[in-house]
C-alpha cells in the first residue's frame, strides 16, 4: 500500500490580497489543484498543508508556491491554474525537460508551457520559414502572433501580414453584406484577437490604417513579394497545393514565414488535396526550414480538449486500420 505524506510551509510576503487570489472563490483554485494531483489541501491564514503519495505533494508545494508569485502580477482564473498543472507533465507519456522560452511584448511577457511550444518559437526565431502543425489549442497560432509582434517592436521587421484561406469550416455563409474588410472579418476574427490582446484594440486599429498590420485573405497574395516583413498563414490545412506554392513563394528579403494548420481538420472538398499535407512531403529534408509537430498532450486550453483530441486520434487510427 502507498504511504500517504504530508508536508507544511508557509507562504511569503503575508499579502491577504494576494492568499484570497490564490485560492480563488470558494477556494475553486484549492480544489483544481487537488482533483489535479489527487492530495489534499488544508490551509491555516498563510500556513498551508498539503496530504498524498510522495511525489505529488512535492509537486502540489511547488505549484502552489508558483501561483502564489504569480498574484503579484495578475489574479488568477481557473484556466491559468490549469496551465500551472500542466506543466507539470502530470498527463504527458515523458517528463518535459526543456527550458522555457519568452516573447517579450510591451503589453506583456509570454512564456512557453511545454517542450514542443518551446522549440517552435526557438525555430521561428532561427528560420525564416516555419510550419506549426498540430491540433487546436496548442497555440500555434498565438504564438506566432506573439513572435510577429516581438519582432515589430524590436525593429527586426516593417509590418505584419496575417493571412488564411477564406474556407469555410462545414457551415455556408452564404452572401455578407458590408465592404471588404467586413466581408472577410469572420474568417479573419481568431487573428484580429490575438492582436488585440497583444498590442491592444487602439493600437491595432492605428496600425492597420498605417498598413503597418495587413490581414487579407489568401488570395490576395498572389503577385506580390513581402520584403522585410513577418507573415502568418493560418488554417494551412485549408489551402490547396497552388496556394501553398504560391504564398511561400511570395517570401522576400528580410521576411519570416509562419505557416500554422491541423491537418486533421481540412474544409477542402474531399476530392482536394490539403496543400498543408502536400507541402509537408515536398518540403521533407530541406534545409532552414523549420517544423514542429504537436501532439495532444501539447493543448493547453481545458483538459477535456485533450481528451477530445486523444479521442478522436484513436478513432481516425482505426478506421484507417479498418480499410
Amino acid at each position: 500500500m502507498s504511504t500517504l505524506n504530508t508536508i507544511q510551509f508557509t507562504l511569503f510576503p503575508e499579502d491577504n490580497e494576494r492568499l484570497q487570489n490564490l485560492s480563488g472563490w470558494q477556494h475553486e483554485h484549492f480544489g483544481q489543484i487537488e482533483l489535479g494531483l489527487g492530495v489534499e489541501i488544508n490551509s491555516r491564514g498563510f500556513q498551508l498543508s498539503v496530504t498524498g503519495l510522495a511525489s505529488r505533494v512535492v509537486t502540489a508545494e511547488q505549484v502552489i508556491r508558483e501561483l502564489y508569485d504569480e498574484t503579484a502580477q495578475q489574479t488568477l482564473t481557473p484556466d491559468l491554474v490549469h496551465l500551472m498543472l500542466h506543466e507539470q507533465g502530470l498527463d504527458t507519456p515523458q517528463p518535459l525537460t526543456t527550458e522555457q522560452v519568452l516573447i517579450t511584448t510591451r503589453r506583456k511577457t509570454l512564456k512557453t508551457r511545454n517542450a514542443n511550444q518551446a522549440h517552435y518559437i526557438n525555430t521561428i526565431k532561427s528560420y525564416d520559414v516555419n510550419f506549426g502543425i498540430g491540433p487546436a489549442g496548442t497555440g500555434k497560432t498565438y504564438l506566432a502572433v506573439a513572435c510577429a509582434v516581438e519582432a515589430l517592436e524590436n525593429e527586426q521587421v516593417r509590418r505584419i501580414i496575417l493571412t488564411r484561406p477564406a474556407v469555410e469550416a462545414g457551415e455556408k455563409l452564404g452572401f455578407l453584406p458590408g465592404d471588404l474588410s467586413q466581408k472577410v472579418d469572420p474568417y479573419l476574427r481568431p487573428l484580429f484577437d490575438a492582436l488585440f490582446d497583444m498590442l491592444g484594440f487602439e493600437t491595432v486599429e492605428r496600425l492597420i490604417e498605417k498598413n503597418v498590420i495587413e490581414i487579407a485573405p489568401l488570395a490576395f497574395m498572389r503577385g506580390r513579394t513581402l520584403n522585410e516583413a513577418f507573415i502568418i498563414l493560418d488554417e494551412a490545412q485549408n489551402t490547396s497545393t497552388e496556394q501553398m506554392k504560391m504564398f511561400l513563394t511570395r517570401i522576400g528579403f528580410g521576411s519570416t514565414a509562419v505557416i500554422t494548420g491541423d491537418i486533421t481538420q481540412c474544409d477542402l472538398p474531399h476530392h482536394q488535396k490539403s496543400g498543408l499535407r502536400h507541402v509537408i512531403e515536398v518540403l521533407e529534408g530541406v534545409e532552414g526550414i523549420g517544423f514542429t509537430f504537436y501532439q495532444a498532450q501539447d493543448v493547453v486550453r481545458h483538459a477535456m480538449v485533450q481528451k477530445i483530441v486523444r479521442a478522436y486520434d484513436k478513432y481516425d487510427r482505426t478506421q484507417a486500420r479498418k480499410t
